[in-house]
């Protein structure tokens, strides 16, 4: 193969490379639209300290519990 053959063939792989580019920011530019018309189902809620207080006791005591349970095995 001569220079103006690889010359060619590097071409050719420039315009494949370009043109999966261009899919790319085609399916990007979509996904963005979806994405950014898109609104959440519902808020997330902040939740109190005396919530996350409750909610940490039990999961010690659950663990707890499951500690002495397997302890023992």
């Amino acid at each position: 193969m001569n220079l103006t053959g690889v010359v060619r063939q590097l071409k050719l792989a420039r315009q494949r490379a370009q043109n999966e580019v261009n899919r790319f920011d085609a399916a990007l530019a979509a996904l963005g639209t979806l994405t950014s018309t898109r609104t959440p189902a519902h808020k997330r809620r902040t939740m109190s300290v005396a919530a996350r207080r409750r909610i940490a006791a039990a999961q010690r005591k659950r663990w707890k519990l499951w500690k002495t349970e397997h302890k023992a095995a």
